[in-house]
């Protein structure tokens, strides 16, 4: 070959931009398997077909190689980073490798695109691709020769839009091939497809999806459909490129086919062999009059023929009556169900389909599968998984409640007037780390006002502290039966991370152990200050939370009953009064407790300069209140003044102010009474027709009843606020003494508390609207919600080793902390269909906003208001390996602890269910187990203390489909134990209640663990592997599977 050495060492020596590739190589000659010499380090640049090697950067070529009629394999070694070039004429081999394996696959690809026959197949390609968008062109050219007034008149292109059903996916078709043909007659095809789309307005071509590989078969039936969701801009007019390709190495192939962008063709590299390609236009596959295409695949240049390719239209209502035989193929492990993959919000029977539903679901993915029954008949299956609005909107109208309550707590320690020395300081000290903690809260909720884009949190966010009230993972996995013989079946899964303050850490444990040491420290301070039990703490958190919801409503119904005595109107004023004296009892009767009359005497102890005098003998309550009812006068109520400062204290002065606010209404009732009484007194005189009626006629004006009553409310008015000043400085020193003996663990056990509870809560309002409106049109479970309540179920797999089992610890107090959670159904006055939290800690109201024609489907007691109660219960069993290591050397007590103690509450539940509930409440497969005998064999696994019992969770499980509770499964990040266990128990659902053949329910498990998982698309727009290689060894084995069965398709 002639050549110029000059201008060779000049291209050489050229900037490093001009090259398509350079970087350092270990290079040396090798022949068969054994390198002549051992590999010297050279700096390669490539440019076109010439590769030049040099000592360093800097240095001249040394040797300039060129790559033509030559094909690179690669070298077997351990290490994966090394690739050989052979050479047709029979020189030795040339031996590269490089520094880690993707530079050395970088290389592979660039080297075997760069001799002229790779570049000869890219433009026989292009060429190819040119001819089938020619015609869409033609009339685009066409448009650049007419008159520009032709040209606007034309306006935009019109594109022919495919006829499909309401929130339907445009387009679905399935794929097969047949007779493909292989390099050697012995050779088993592994194939897939990739699918491209050429768009007619851009005449681009996009790669879209691919399908899974199918090994040892010419004729592969694939199981992944494709799918256009409805915002698709897909026409008739559209053409679709199908790509089969052939792949040598299935597991490692897989990665490479799916983690390329979507704009980017797949590497023609060792791993795979191009086999051949079609194009179809979308308007004739919806258009044929079998829904059917059989196309021809052929070579790049359009030469040879290599097999045919089959594509299905798949329409969504169909349901095929045939038997299941007719899609058996020849070859083994081919015998295998029709899955069709789309983005478009699917319902049941087009009920889910709502505004109110839509507001809380977002992006859903759903795949339609269907399998064979035992009796050879087909049933279909709609999968779907969902992400909800809830993750961000429950935790910040949360913290929102908590920035309110704290700043009224602060305020009424600033109430609390003069203290000793002592209790100032301590005071002063509370009250700095609440606004510290303040603060806190309130940059935390101008952070996520400030979040935008995807609705979930993902569990590489975990740690992040401004997201640290945000539940992992939060997702609704659906499960959609349509059965021939049976009735459909709705199945649903919450799926989430275990609600725990990852950012704060578990190196000192979670919140079971905190609070409990954190108690223990707590009754150790009482020299500092006054121990207060958890439940007197609690008592007080009541008390000022009822005095700040009923005082308000006194007093407007007092106003009320002013109204109406003014306008002289007896049937509202008895409604009035019958209103005010059930708020005004309720008052009376959050204060009959000994905590606030010991905190008043607290109190005063910490004024300064106090004087206690030896108290008499203490009248009964219940005595005073006797003669409260023989009260009549407001003259006789004598007022106190506020609670002395350097006086002596009587400590039966609060029953004499509490006993005021009942003697005080007494006579409003009283006074009432007699006016009613007079005024029946004069309508009787007036319909005996007595002519001197009139002149007798008492002028009962309005103003006559309303001077009458007017000093009796006010009284009541003044006895009730000075109730409630003095129960409210009392029940806010309760308060400090339990901030201040535990500044600041108090604090941050409390955030920790708030962060985890968070997380829990929006989970719990997601599954208790999706429930509720599942179950609409089921009298039974209305019934069962508002007579009883709802089971909330939580299937636990963590372990109880290290990190996790503080993970634990905080998920098992966060979920028994729901139990304070109450729901209440109303009708939505607007198009904001979002739930609304009221209340404070330890006492929420979650308000479920539902259209009007949906309220009006809703049992009376619901409609009118009434409180629905949760009841949550969480059994756990670890599966990870990690558990292994605490079942051998650590500890297993709090699994056990846990589990047992939710045992006793399904155990209330189910009592109190059969109490209440008739027996055909139940679910519809309930004969099939009785739920005495499944709640006895739950007993009987917790109690056996076996290793890794998956039974306690699935018989927990069980239990909660058949009474009708609502479902969650969690792990650390709700990703791959989470994902085993659902698919499994989907499967296990459909085999045992929906008769699913034995011989398909390994295949329909490995079509459901091709799931996307739900941080596929928001993140990482790329194949992961579900189940690490060395996670799955620790799991129970029927949770184990082979790391090919779970890419993601």
């Amino acid at each position: 070959m002639r050549f110029n050495t000059k201008d060779l060492a000049s291209l050489a020596r050229r900037p490093s931009g001009c090259f398509d590739k350079e970087g350092k190589l270990k290079i040396c000659r090798v022949v068969g398997d054994e390198k002549l010499i051992e590999p010297r380090e050279r700096w390669c640049r490539l440019k076109g077909n010439l590769l030049f090697l040099m000592k360093n950067k800097s240095s001249e070529a040394s040797e300039v190689l060129i790559l033509e009629r030559c094909w690179i394999v690669e070298f077997r070694s351990k290490t994966g980073v090394s690739i050989v070039l052979k050479f047709q004429s029979g020189e030795p081999d040339l031996y590269l490798e490089a520094a880690s394996k993707p530079d050395c696959e970088s290389w592979a690809v660039a080297l075997g695109q760069a001799n002229s026959e790779g570049l000869r197949n890219k433009i026989q390609q292009l060429r190819r691709l040119i001819m089938e968008i020619k015609e869409e062109r033609s009339s685009d050219e066409a448009r650049q020769f007419l008159p520009s007034s032709q040209v606007d008149s034309l306006g935009e292109p019109q594109f022919t839009s495919i006829q499909r059903i309401a929130n339907e996916p445009k387009l679905e078709f399935s794929l097969a091939c047949k007779d493909l043909a292989a390099a050697t007659r012995d050779r088993k095809l592994n194939t897939f497809i990739q699918v491209s789309v050429v768009h007619p307005a851009e005449h681009i071509l996009t790669r879209y999806s691919s399908t899974e590989i199918v090994e040892g078969t010419r004729d592969p039936l694939f199981l992944t459909g494709v799918t256009f969701p409805p915002e698709y801009p897909i026409y008739e007019e559209t053409k679709i490129k199908l790509t089969v390709y052939d792949v040598k190495d299935k597991s490692q192939d897989t990665v490479r086919t799916s983690v390329l962008p979507d704009h980017k063709e797949p590497r023609a590299d060792v791993g795979r062999s191009f086999l051949g390609c079609t194009t179809f236009r979308v308007g004739d596959l919806v258009k044929s009059k079998e829904q059917q295409l059989t196309l021809t695949l052929r070579t790049s240049d359009g030469g040879r023929t290599v097999g045919t390719i089959e594509v299905n239209l798949v329409k969504m209502g169909e349901l095929e009556d045939g038997e299941t035989d007719h899609i058996t193929t020849d070859t083994q492990d081919q015998k295998c169900a029709l899955v069709r993959e789309c983005t478009a919000t699917e319902g049941v029977s087009g009920k889910d389909n709502l505004p109110s539903l839509n507001a809380v679901l977002k992006n859903p993915i759903c795949k339609l599968y269907r399998f064979p029954t035992s009796d050879n008949k087909w049933m279909r299956i709609r999968e779907q998984m969902a992400e909800t609005t809830l993750s961000f909107h429950v935790p910040k109208e949360l913290i929102n409640l908590h920035i309110k309550e704290d700043m009224r707590r602060n305020q009424e320690l600033k109430d609390l007037g003069e203290l000793a020395p002592h209790w100032d300081n301590m005071r002063k000290s509370v009250i700095a780390h609440c606004d510290q903690m303040l603060s806190m809260y309130q940059d935390t909720l101008a952070e996520l006002g400030k979040h935008a884009g995807s609705s979930f949190k993902s569990s590489c966010s975990k740690g992040e502290k401004t997201l640290e009230f945000i539940p992992i993972n939060l997702h609704l996995q659906r499960m959609h039966v349509h059965s021939p013989r049976l009735k459909d079946a709705l199945y649903d899964v919450i799926t989430v991370g275990a609600p725990a303050a990852h950012f704060q850490g578990f190196k000192n444990g979670g919140l079971r152990k905190l609070l409990s040491k954190f108690e223990a420290e707590r009754r150790n301070t009482g020299y500092q200050c006054i121990y207060y039990s958890p439940e007197n703490t609690a008592k007080a958190k009541e008390v000022l939370s009822n005095i700040n919801h009923l005082q308000p409503l006194i007093s407007s119904h007092a106003d009320l009953l002013l109204n109406s005595a003014s306008q002289h109107s007896p049937d509202s004023l008895k409604n009035s009064l019958k209103m005010l004296s059930e708020k005004t009892e309720l008052f009376v009767h959050a204060f009959k407790d000994q905590l606030v009359r010991s905190a008043l005497l607290a109190l005063y102890t910490a004024r300064p300069g106090c004087v206690l005098k030896q108290p008499a003998v203490p009248r009964n309550s219940a005595e005073e209140g006797g003669d409260l009812q023989h009260q009549d006068h407001p003259s006789q109520i004598k007022r106190q003044d506020s609670i002395p400062h350097h006086s002596e204290y009587d400590e039966e002065e609060w029953d004499r102010v509490w006993a005021n606010v009942g003697k005080s209404l007494n006579c409003v009732i009283a006074m009432v009474d007699r006016l009613l009484e007079k005024d029946n007194i004069s309508n009787i005189k007036e319909g005996e027709n007595d002519p001197s009626a009139a002149d007798c006629k008492v002028l009962h004006t309005g103003g006559d009843w309303y001077e009458q009553l007017y000093p009796l409310v006010i009284t009541l008015k003044d006895c009730m606020g000075e109730v409630v000043t003095r129960a409210k400085q009392s029940m806010a020193f309760v308060l400090l003494q339990e901030l201040a003996c535990g500044l600041p663990q108090c604090l941050m056990l409390t955030l920790r508390r708030d962060i985890v509870f968070s997380q829990a809560l929006a989970g719990l309002v997601c599954g208790f609207i999706i429930k509720l409106h599942t179950g609409l049109h089921d009298q039974g479970f209305l019934q069962q919600l508002h007579t009883v309540g709802l089971l909330v179920q939580y299937e636990g797999l963590l372990s109880t080793y290290s990190e996790e089992a503080g993970m634990l610890e905080d998920m098992a107090v966060g979920i028994s902390d729901l139990q304070k959670v109450m729901f209440k159904v109303i009708e939505a006055k607007s198009e904001d269909f979002l739930p609304v939290i009221t209340g404070r800690r330890e006492h929420y109201v979650i308000e479920v906003q539902l259209p009007a024609k949906m309220f009006e489907l809703l049992p009376q007691e619901i409609k009118q208001g009434k409180l629905l109660r949760m009841y949550p219960v969480l059994f756990n069993v670890g599966i990870n390996e990690q558990q292994t290591l605490a079942e051998r050397f650590g500890d297993t007590t709090l699994q056990e602890n846990i589990n047992q103690e939710n045992l006793e509450l399904l155990k209330e539940y189910y009592k109190l269910f059969t109490e209440k509930m008739p027996p055909d409440c139940l679910p519809h497969f309930q004969e099939q187990n009785d739920l005495k005998g499944l709640l006895e064999n739950l007993h009987q696994n917790i109690q056996a203390k076996k290793r890794k019992n998956v039974e306690i969770v699935w018989l927990a499980a069980m239990i909660c489909r058949k009474l009708n509770g609502v479902r969650f499964t969690c792990c650390k990040s709700a990703k791959d134990r989470t994902s085993m266990s659902v698919t499994l128990e989907q499967c296990s659902i459909l085999r045992d209640e929906h008769q699913l053949h034995k011989d398909f329910f390994i295949r329909a498990l490995d079509c459901m663990r091709r799931m996307p998982h739900r941080e596929c698309t928001e993140e990482c727009q790329m194949q992961k592997v579900c189940i690490q290689h060395d996670t799955a060894d620790g799991f129970p084995k029927v949770l184990q599977t082979s790391r090919r069965d779970i890419w993601k398709s």
